[in-house]
């Protein structure tokens, strides 16, 4: 039982950690011309002359979906240790 709690502990901090570094790296991919770097005029839907926004831009904003899901991922990893470490402890 500990070791599935410090296992998730670590998946989980690992996992929160990261979130910045692929929310930014999203954001460059969807609202930058060569994919280093960002447009100048950043509006909130994405730039009107990235490369990714011109040649499709539902895709540009499907893909800055991608840290939200992320970040539910984490929470889904979070819930399932809790509850099988509590179903291994016979609390529930």
């Amino acid at each position: 039982m500990i070791a599935n709690l410090i296992g998730g502990f670590v998946a989980i901090l690992i996992g929160t950690s990261l979130i910045g570094p692929v929310s930014s790296q999203v954001n460059i991919a969807a609202t930058s011309t060569n994919g280093t770097d960002t447009c100048t005029s950043v509006t909130q839907a994405g730039c009107s002359n990235a490369a990714l926004y011109v040649s499709s831009s539902w895709g540009a904003t499907v893909l800055k979906l991608v840290p939200g899901f992320f970040a539910l991922g984490i929470m889904g990893i979070g819930v399932a240790v809790t509850y099988s470490s509590l179903r291994q402890a016979g609390i529930v």
